[in-house]
């Protein structure tokens, strides 16, 4: 780590990097699970979906530039590219050989709940080792998170 005069005790900081890694690759995983979706997405809501997927990748990139510079903050090292990010992401593999909206919808939703739900619980981890700025972070990712999961998930419940 580096040097910082950062305050919060260092035991904790490398504790809460470790935290901050994990979702970095989940994070990366992500943006490149809705980018495919957003590439190879088809059918009759095509340009709806194109455009939400692509919507997705981007919010999802900002989220990992949130969470890579508060790695910065504590004196860790992003790990982020996108080798690191397919050996550590907790993500399910994205299937490659759909088109289907309806397909895609399915893949990144579930995607997207598992993300969140990942992002919750890195939540608690960080308010209990004191860190409530990391803490607020995730807060932040897991609305935005919930808020694209009900976009996604939108297209497949009128059908219910």
């Amino acid at each position: 780590m580096y040097v910082t005069k950062n305050s919060f005790p260092e035991k904790s900081r490398t504790q809460v990097i470790g935290i901050l890694q994990q979702q970095l690759a989940d994070a990366t995983d992500l943006t490149h699970q809705a980018k495919q979706a957003h590439w190879n997405v088809k059918g009759p809501s095509f340009i709806a979906l194109h455009e939400l997927f692509d919507k997705i990748a981007d919010e999802t990139a900002d989220y990992a530039d949130l969470i890579a510079e508060r790695i910065m903050q504590f004196g860790g090292t992003a790990e982020g590219t996108v080798r690191v990010a397919a050996k550590r992401s907790r993500l399910p593999e994205y299937p490659l050989n759909i088109a289907q909206g309806r397909e895609h919808v399915q893949a990144l939703s579930q995607a997207l709940a598992h993300f969140g739900e990942s992002v919750r619980h890195a939540i608690d981890q960080a308010d209990e080792l004191g860190d409530k700025d990391t803490a607020d972070i995730f807060t932040e990712i897991s609305r935005g998170v919930d808020k694209y999961l009900w976009f996604v998930e939108a297209h497949n419940q009128a059908d219910k």
